[in-house]
């Protein structure tokens, strides 16, 4: 068995095989899809094609649509060559439930892959072409928190957008350029209204895809590229909105196991590929089946119905209040706190670092104790039984595959908002934030990870991060062995409102985890009895 639209033929195979197939005409929804687009996602990963696609594909399924979604990679082109092309643009999505049971499914809602790279003048022109189309009704994003992001930790631009800037709309790399650039194309082609979505884990995520794109335009006015005309159209959410969103469901890189049990299912060529760019992806997706998508119900020129998919089509206040209770307490600061201990403490499933004692009170004193108490109500979820979910089936499903390392790529993207909210909740409330005790253990466990010496003093690889380099540079000089070499290394890290969205000296929790610091150098079995005196 084949996933190519020829593959697909064979029906009775792939039923056979426990393998459902779409019930429309695949190829026609293709056809349609690029003649008159409704739909473009950015970021077309992992998370993309087994919920968003899987959106459109119940959509397509029950009759809902007769357009699939239009796919448009800004980063690691090698996802478009490897495993888009290659396989008709089809997916299979398997849900890898905590029983030990899977449902596997092939989507057919991807309907097109587009490289977002304007020094390939086919894709380029492509890429006008579908965001000319008056009928064009959202692009949404999953670029991952980075991807949004124009400066350093200094606040200074980065290279990249600097030459974009500098560049103009016709030559752009980044994503945030590459957005401006398509809405100036819409623009000058009649500036028919548009909602751009992002999905990504950021707070307010809306209004940060907002502000980098109206930046991104206002450098490009301020050289002469553009008019005040087209600033004018992009500031007015009447015509482009920004809607923010709560999403989630736990996508871990594609398993070798879910690869080996579809080809011995009968299904070929299954097995994951790392791209040039470390993108770990395969044919198919593995993930749980929980997932949550809720969205601030503003799309100027209409959207499909979301809403008969399980997705909560809501207002800016709701979907705010769903994201923080997620991202500042639910789930997220957990995974934040636990991954880097994780590799440290030599977990590589994060399932079986879930049974450890010392993190699962880690994690239950982020979550329950220290979230809970300053989290937002949404209403429409309840923090405490998203929260009883997470620890007790999500984060523990041994089947899901997940991993510490993956829960440790791009920390420093993620910790202002995972543990820097709550912070400035505790200062709001209480002056201070020194009633906190777990968020200081977890920062520095991160410090600690950054070091790159597991608690056996055996070395590790880091996870990627954008911050990496600078990073460890200003940890230089700091021994596991040796806690007299810990000085004031920290200092510049914890200090950076640009990482942490506060200074930690000023709210009162920067010297205790230069504390806990010390006493994790201090050498093999350290972090070890670190937690065991902070969390007993």
């Amino acid at each position: 068995m084949k996933l190519t639209l020829e593959g697909l033929k064979d029906r009775e195979s792939w039923s056979k095989a426990g393998i459902a197939l779409p019930s429309y005409d695949v190829a026609a929804v293709a056809r349609a899809t690029r003649e008159a687009p409704v739909w473009v996602h950015m970021g077309i990963g992992n998370i993309f094609r087994i919920f968003i696609g899987g959106i459109a594909d119940q959509l397509l399924r029950e009759g809902l649509t007769d357009k699939g979604i239009t796919c448009v990679e800004t980063f690691d082109y090698d996802v478009v060559d490897k495993i888009y092309a290659p396989f008709d643009n089809l997916a299979l999505s398997v849900t890898l439930h905590g029983d030990g049971t899977t449902d596997s499914r092939v989507l057919g809602s991807l309907t097109e892959a587009v490289r977002a790279q304007s020094a390939d003048p086919a894709s380029w022109s492509r890429l006008k072409e579908i965001f000319r189309a008056p009928g064009l009704q959202l692009v949404s994003f999953t670029i991952t928190e980075k991807g949004y992001a124009l400066k350093n930790a200094s606040g200074e631009y980065f290279s990249f957008v600097q030459a974009d800037i500098e560049n103009g709309p016709a030559k752009p790399t980044g994503a945030m350029a590459v957005v401006a650039a398509m809405l100036l194309e819409r623009f000058r082609c009649g500036g028919a209204p548009i909602a751009l979505v992002s999905m990504d884990n950021c707070s307010q995520n809306g209004s940060l895809l907002r502000r980098s794109v109206l930046t991104m335009a206002g450098a490009w006015k301020e050289r002469g590229f553009v008019d005040q005309a087209f600033i004018d159209y992009i500031s007015d959410e009447k015509q482009v909105s920004f809607p923010w969103t709560m999403i989630d469901k736990i996508t871990p890189r594609p398993s070798e196991r879910v690869a080996d049990m579809l080809e011995a299912a009968g299904v070929e060529n299954m097995q994951p590929v790392i791209t040039s760019k470390k993108t770990y992806i395969a044919p198919f997706i593995n993930a749980e089946g929980p997932q949550y998508l809720v969205v601030e119900d503003s799309f100027p020129n209409g959207r499909p119905p979301l809403e008969r998919t399980g997705v909560f089509m809501t207002d800016r206040d709701t979907v705010n209040k769903s994201e923080r209770m997620k991202v500042t307490a639910c789930l997220n600061p957990i995974h934040t706190a636990l991954g880097p201990y994780g590799c440290v403490l030599g977990y590589e499933l994060f399932s079986d670092e879930m049974r450890d004692p010392q993190m699962l009170e880690l994690a239950r004193r982020v979550g329950y104790v220290e979230g809970m108490e300053v989290v937002p109500d949404p209403g429409i979820l309840s923090p405490k039984a998203f929260l009883d979910e997470v620890i007790q089936e999500r984060f523990p499903n041994p089947y899901l595959g997940d991993t510490t390392q993956r829960l440790s790529v791009d920390v420093s993207q993620g910790v202002g908002v995972r543990f820097g909210e709550t912070v400035k909740a505790y200062v709001a409330r209480y002056g201070d934030a020194k009633r906190l005790q777990a968020i200081p253990i977890a920062i520095a466990g991160w410090l600690r990870y950054l070091l790159a010496v597991d608690d056996r003093g055996e070395p590790f690889e880091l996870a990627p991060d954008p911050m990496l380099p600078e990073l460890t540079a200003q940890l230089s000089g700091v021994k596991v062995g040796d806690p007299s070499s810990l000085k004031d290394q920290v200092r510049g890290i914890l200090s950076n409102v640009n990482i942490f969205g506060v200074d930690l000296y000023e709210a009162g929790i920067g010297d205790r985890i230069e504390e806990i610091l010390r006493e994790e150098i201090a050498g093999p079995g350290a972090v070890r009895a670190a937690l065991k005196k902070h969390l007993a």
